[in-house]
């Protein structure tokens, strides 16, 4: 049976997830996300490659980095998450630059063992500077493995200008037609662009944006159905469903895991 179960403290979100046939559609996160799998295959696309991450691997993802996921065969997948905001990332690092994670799966049974640490006691909801003091302690690991480097990929400016206005209309359904002639393009021209920079079709990109921003409103105000309205769901099922698709669990049995 498909199980998750989501916790945040200090900022940080962690996920238990134990999987057989779910399978995660193409999506990304605003977060850095770094995770180990416990048991089984972990089997993800990102960046044009297959990715597998057998028991004990380190997982790194960076923020806005297309990828699904899924159980690789028929033994299922049992592994841990967290979900990191960039300036709390930065913040811990003492970086001003956006940083990058140059290796999607690792083997180092350093981070390893922090991870599992700092996701132990987030979903144990163990004290707030306990939580602080671990995730301090993975970044300076992290650090010295030189696995985190400067991000030298510059997004492109109608990329960039795109995304504004997508973030910028999220209660309403995608105007395709109006960016395109913000930009300059056509519809196909800016479908073929914005998929070449960001793994996923904008109106992919436009359906995890209202994904996430109804993630951080349910969050904030405990509130599904403030959620539902602000972020143009047709209904509680509409949100349900594509939650569910980036998360693995529905809206509603989220905040049900919330304190």
């Amino acid at each position: 049976m498909d199980k998750f179960i989501y916790k945040k403290a200090a900022g940080i979100t962690a996920l238990s997830a134990s999987i057989s046939e779910f399978s995660y559609k193409k999506h990304s996160h605003k977060e850095y996300a770094m995770g180990v799998t416990l048991r089984g295959i972990q089997h993800f696309n990102m960046d044009g490659s297959l990715q597998l991450s057998y028991q004990n691997g380190v997982m790194l993802f960076n923020p806005e980095q297309a990828h699904d996921g899924m159980a690789h065969d028929e033994t299922g997948l049992d592994y841990v998450m967290l979900y990191i905001d960039p300036e709390l990332l930065f913040e811990a690092t003492e970086k001003k630059d956006l940083i990058h994670f140059s290796t999607p799966v690792v083997y180092d049974v350093n981070i390893q063992q922090k991870i599992l640490r700092l996701s132990h006691a987030i979903l144990n909801e163990k004290d707030e500077a306990l939580c602080s003091e671990w995730f301090l302690s993975l970044t300076d690991s992290l650090m010295m493995r030189n696995n985190l480097a400067a991000d030298t990929k510059k997004d492109n400016v109608l990329i960039r200008k795109a995304k504004e206005m997508l973030h910028a209309n999220m209660e309403n359904v995608l105007k395709l037609d109006e960016i395109c002639k913000e930009l300059g393009l056509s519809k196909f021209q800016f479908i073929r662009l914005f998929k070449s920079h960001t793994g996923i079709s904008p109106y992919q990109y436009f359906l995890n944006c209202k994904v996430e921003r109804a993630k951080a409103l349910i969050e904030e105000h405990r509130d599904i159905y403030t959620a539902v309205a602000e972020c143009g769901f047709v209904d509680l099922a509409h949100l349900n469903k594509h939650f569910k698709s980036v998360y693995g669990t529905t809206a509603l049995e989220y905040i049900s895991h919330m304190n």
